[in-house]
């Protein structure tokens, strides 16, 4: 087989040396990459580890912008495209499950190849800080450099393998590969898939070593860096992960998740917002809520710091009804399942998607779904300023119920912390159009459940409608083995028949342009043709 050598060398894991690493800059935001810098000239002195840690974190901001919603999202019953331009075999293969999902399809390529040079910048962090020069007094922040690295590699390899992990074709479970130093392009050959746990052992020690270092808060500028209350809370749910499909460890895990929740639950820094719509409002990011957000900025010269989700999630054809300004792409369109979802007069769904809009020309009510939880006005084009909160503690609340019941654990307790999050969403004010409920989410009882499939499932519906649109449902599915049952209803519903459903679905494949750089040591996973 001919293979391009050059190209080759360009994709292979991204681990090609050369950077593009943060300005100086006071501003944790201000993460936009000016200029290639040798790295071996580079990583000298404190403010240039301190610029390679914000590289890190800034390298995020591509794989949120467009492939992890595709993948945690649309591939879910939750959402769907209101609109497709040309031959959308990417889209389609993702959405509707479309036999073959082709390995080269180009979002798969692109979460592979952004997540490897996310890890590359965390890899020259932890590498290179221990001989940088720190100034007097500032030793602590050599240890906390390197733990926000690892916190970054550990999220980064935590989706990583969530979205690539799985059954392969030499009848191992395997993750990703596994690149935790510095390597030269001639070593990356060498390199093939670890089992899977290998890496989980990898995110699981990188967060240790994240909680030991991190601190606790930040203020001014640096608010937004991770803490150690991040690293706490990630480790519970990659804890939450491995217990469930397909590591299957159980209880083992399920305990250990419950203890990192527990302390997560008990940190006075955190707690619900007051009201939904507040938490997802552009003035208020990085809430006493949010563990761990994406930071996102508008209004940079080139607009490379603001987030396209307002616009991308807009109905292709609305005009200034939705958004007032920029492109509308009609992507991560609510599916009617959806919409069906909610509790009628449910104040999270009026924040988190509307039904439709009106064209302001004919006055028709357009029924075009579509996300409003990321709303913003843009400067142009799709420069909004909405941070993207990968961590928030209605989603610990939520996991720490589940955990519970599934361990025979105190459901009663289980309960409190799920009608925290219902109290919450009926305090919150909803669709002036719909008149509220008599008894709208109310408090559950255990004497509304017959046996503790039941109160998963109830728990299950509450993480659906709270944590909508911010890419937890396909994994959720995944984890806790509903994802057979539940998209062979919403694929038969939404149309896209015929449709016979198969575990090998349940991974992504390796993309093709891996699979070419090393043929002989990459082994695809189940259902995917190996090169």
């Amino acid at each position: 087989m001919f293979i391009n050598h050059t190209f080759m060398k360009k994709i292979i894991l991204s681990l090609v040396i050369t950077l593009m690493l943060g300005a100086c800059s006071n501003d944790f935001i201000d993460l936009t990459p000016p200029s290639n810098l040798n790295s071996n000239t580079f990583y000298k002195t404190q403010q240039d580890i301190n610029q390679a840690t914000l590289s890190a974190y800034a390298s995020l901001r591509t794989l949120y912008n467009g492939s992890f919603y595709r993948l945690g999202e649309i591939r879910s019953d939750n959402t769907t495209y209101s609109w497709l331009a040309g031959n959308p075999a990417n889209e389609k293969g993702i959405d509707e499950f479309a036999s073959p999902l082709l390995p080269e399809n180009t979002f798969l390529q692109d979460c592979w190849d952004d997540s490897y040079h996310t890890i590359l910048r965390c890899n020259l962090v932890l590498g290179r800080s221990d001989a940088a020069t720190f100034t007097s007094g500032s030793e602590h922040l050599r240890a906390q450099y390197k733990a926000e690295a690892s916190f970054v590699r550990a999220l980064t390899y935590f989706w990583l393998n969530r979205v690539f992990g799985g059954q392969a074709q030499n009848g191992q479970l395997l993750g990703v590969i596994k690149v935790d130093k510095e390597i030269s392009p001639q070593e990356s050959y060498q390199l093939g898939r670890a089992p899977l746990e290998e890496i989980y052992d990898l995110i699981v020690a990188d967060l240790q070593f994240a909680e030991s270092n991190l601190p606790t808060s930040y203020s001014g500028s640096d608010k937004g860096r991770a803490t150690k209350g991040a690293a706490t809370a990630l480790l519970g749910k990659v804890y939450m992960t491995m217990a469930g499909y397909p590591l299957n460890k159980g209880n083992e895990y399920y305990n250990l998740a419950i203890e990192k929740f527990k302390q997560v639950i008990e940190n006075s820094s955190y707690e619900l917002v007051s009201r939904y719509d507040n938490l997802f409002h552009v003035d208020n990011k990085n809430s006493v809520e949010s563990l761990f957000e994406i930071q996102y900025m508008k209004g940079s010269p080139k607009g490379d710091t603001g987030s396209p989700w307002n616009n991308n999630f807009a109905p292709r054809f609305s005009n200034k009804e939705v958004v007032l300004v920029g492109d509308k792409s009609g992507q991560n369109a609510p599916t009617q399942d959806m919409s069906n979802a909610y509790e009628t007069g449910d104040p999270r769904k009026y924040v988190s998607m509307r039904d439709g809009w009106i064209n302001a020309q004919t006055g028709v009510f357009e029924r075009d779904k579509y996300v409003r939880k990321y709303y913003d006005v843009a400067t142009s084009g799709s420069d909004n300023g909405n941070n993207w909160i990968e961590l928030r503690l209605a989603d610990i609340y939520l996991l720490y119920a589940e955990a519970l019941v599934r361990t025979g654990g105190d459901k009663a307790t289980a309960l409190t912390y799920v009608n925290k999050i219902r109290e919450r969403a009926r305090n919150t004010p909803g669709d002036p159009d719909i008149e509220r409920p008599a008894g709208l989410l109310a408090d559950y009882k255990l004497s509304d459940f017959s046996n503790d499939q039941q109160l998963l499932l109830a728990i299950e519906q509450e993480r659906r409608v709270e944590l909508a649109f911010e890419n937890h449902r396909w994994f959720d599915l995944v984890r806790t083995g509903r994802a057979e049952e539940v998209m062979v209803a919403e694929q038969k519903a939404d149309g896209f028949n015929p449709f016979t459903w198969s575990d090998d679905a349940l991974a992504y494949p390796i993309p093709m342009t891996v699979m070419q750089s090393n043929p002989q040591q990459i082994i695809q996973n189940n259902g995917y043709t190996q090169m």
